[in-house]
């Protein structure tokens, strides 16, 4: 177990603030504003499981993961080949490193994963592996957004007694969902920015 916490520690120390803040921060607080505003409208209060299936719960959850998502998979695609001298975030300019070595020339190296001795399509899945995760990844939490949103948007109107009513695909056009949207990949960028320039002059 200590081998285990050894080699695993800021895997597992990144995760249990994930859940902590995720579960018992933003779903507490979430669950007790979507009971508030049940019970201005006269509406019993409902539990945290129930509250878990919710549209407030799925909007407030997949628009924020949709620019992590976003941001993540852009900043390990632009590290690829764009550099920035002094950025301890970027890679050398006048220095091969190992991550650029191509896995192909191991194909006959017993340890090297099988989709590297399997070379052809499924080595090119293996290069580009990284980028295409956080793509689907990305897509997903996108369109749960919308339809989580269109969902929250809908019940709205119910409640204020109007008849309008949207789907999930013309959710994509109203301009909440892409304020909703752009004011996270706005912040996610400045905060790569600031990482990337700030780590020329400062050090911890």
């Amino acid at each position: 177990m200590k081998q285990f916490l050894k080699r695993n520690g800021l895997g597992l120390f990144v995760i249990g603030v994930f859940l902590a803040i995720w579960l018992g921060g933003q779903t507490t607080a979430g669950l007790r504003t979507f009971n508030s505003e049940r019970r201005q409208d006269g509406q019993s209060e409902i539990s945290f499981a129930a509250y878990l299936t919710t549209s407030h719960f799925g909007e407030a959850t997949f628009e924020n993961w949709e620019s992590e998502f976003l941001q993540m998979g852009m900043y390990v695609i632009a590290t690829v080949k764009l550099r920035q001298r002094g950025s301890a975030e970027s890679k050398p300019f006048d220095e091969p490193v190992p991550q650029d070595e191509d896995p192909a020339h191991h194909a006959a190296d017993p340890d090297a994963p099988w989709p590297v001795r399997r070379q052809g399509v499924w080595l090119a899945l293996y290069k580009n592996s990284l980028s295409i995760a956080f793509l689907v990844l990305f897509i997903a939490s996108f369109v749960l957004h919308a339809w989580t949103g269109s969902r929250s948007y809908n019940s709205e109107q119910a409640g204020a007694g109007s008849s309008d009513r949207v789907t999930m695909w013309s959710f994509f056009g109203r301009s909440q969902f892409w304020f909703e949207s752009l004011q996270n990949w706005q912040s996610e960028f400045l905060a790569v920015a600031a990482i990337v320039l700030l780590s020329i002059f400062l050090r911890q």
